[in-house]
């Protein structure tokens, strides 16, 4: 196995970014100093026997010295080791902390999959875990997003299933042991490092791209296509089944995987949208206030499939995709975003042009399973000229048909 020493902390490097960039971190580690990397959920002491699996693969950061009293190596595989770290051989001496020794093994790294919505957590540009507010994301989003930037925290071995359905995942940059990868140049250089081979498998191909999203309307996050694997993931962690909602026919928003209670707004926008500010308004004027204290909600731009007469199009409609749930129960469930709901769409019958909306359309699910209702509720911005085309539509379609009644048109 490999080994690189001397390996301290390094700050990280990050460029300027825009305001609306977003920085989601690789939860699990393969670090040798984690207990739960362990099947005894301890680490190793000087009296045990470590072994890895010879035929897996494996990155292993070690931050300390050890003694021990044997251990078996895989194949392919490579120690990180951090400045003093390394491994003695027990000499025999009594060790307080390790009274019996056994043979510990090191746990599979192999299942822990990209596209698992549970690994992935938001953090600032600093790695400092990001508190829990009133924004949440849908599962599409819990991932990494084409224009995100993704970290593996320094001093942190790792290893991460990249299985896909698309043929290359695109990211803003990837930061590795303290060192951001932003351009596609530094990002391939290290992928001929020995690290890479090591910490990233599977059928996929990452993409540095050192690009933000372009368009002040927001950028779908093009997970799309890994919707199943994503889904399947999180079900997985969660008993293999969706939670039963609380309300009679729940909404499905697209990106979800599963069904809520409480209202989604789809938003029709012209070019003077701007999601950022948008959601600023909302949070700020809206959501903030005390009777939405339970209320949270998810708002990015989606792409729709369109339909004709039943049948789903290849081609797909983007809109600003809104999703409000409340933490109500009973038949109270969902109203305080139903209300919230409202409160938006009146605000879009107020303001909406200014704010480069068109039109708003509601769905709501609230109140318990045997008392719930389901609505919608369409706001539309229709210019005099639409109008004016569709009477005159009418009036030819009209003449059309008095012509051939009479006779005088075959």
């Amino acid at each position: 196995p490999g080994a690189s020493c001397g390996l301290g902390h390094t700050g990280f490097l990050f460029l300027p970014a825009a305001a609306a960039a977003v920085y989601k971190q690789w939860i699990p580690n393969t670090n040798f100093e984690t207990a739960s990397n362990w099947d005894k959920g301890r680490v190793p002491c000087a009296s045990d026997v470590v072994h890895f699996e010879k035929d897996k693969v494996v990155s292993v950061f070690v931050r300390s010295p050890h003694a021990l009293t044997d251990m078996y190596l895989p194949l392919n595989g490579e120690f990180v080791l951090a400045a003093g770290a390394g491994f003695t051989a027990f000499d025999g001496s009594w060790d307080p902390g390790c009274d019996s020794g056994g043979t510990v093994r090191f746990s599979d790294a192999e299942h822990l999959a990209w596209f698992d919505p549970t690994l992935w957590q938001d953090v600032s540009p600093s790695g400092d875990l990001r508190p829990s507010g009133r924004i949440f994301s849908v599962d599409e989003e819990r991932v990494p997003c084409r224009y995100d930037d993704v970290i593996f925290q320094p001093e942190t071995s790792f290893r991460v299933n990249i299985d896909s359905s698309q043929q290359v995942i695109h990211l803003r940059s990837i930061s590795v042991m303290g060192q951001e990868l932003s351009t596609p140049a530094s990002w391939a250089g290290y992928l001929q490092g020995p690290s890479a081979p090591l910490q990233f498998h599977g059928n996929g191909t990452l993409q540095v791209t050192g690009a933000g999203c372009p368009d002040k309307s927001g950028c779908a996050c093009g997970n799309s296509l890994d919707g199943p694997r994503i889904c399947a993931a999180l079900l997985r962690a969660s008993g293999r089944q969706c939670p039963e909602p609380a309300c009679q026919s729940p909404l499905q928003p697209l990106g979800h995987c599963c069904r809520v209670c409480g209202a989604t707004i789809n938003l029709d926008f012209t070019p003077d949208f701007d999601l950022q500010k948008y959601q600023d308004r909302l949070v700020q004027e809206l959501l903030s206030q005390p009777e939405y204290a339970g209320v949270q909600m998810a708002i990015s731009k989606v792409h729709k499939a369109q339909t004709f007469l039943g049948i789903v199009s290849r081609s797909s409609t983007p809109l600003i995709q809104i999703v409000l749930i409340d933490d109500r129960a009973g038949v109270q469930t969902g109203s305080a975003a139903e209300q919230l709901a409202g409160d938006i769409m009146e605000d879009i019958a107020q303001h909406g042009e200014a704010l480069g909306i068109s039109s708003g359309k509601m769905e709501v699910a609230t109140g318990s399973t045997s008392s719930g209702r389901v609505g919608s509720h369409t706001l539309s911005r229709i210019t005099a000229g639409t109008v004016m085309g569709l009477l005159f539509g009418l009036l030819f379609l009209g003449g059309i048909l008095f012509l051939y009644r009479k006779g005088k048109l075959r």
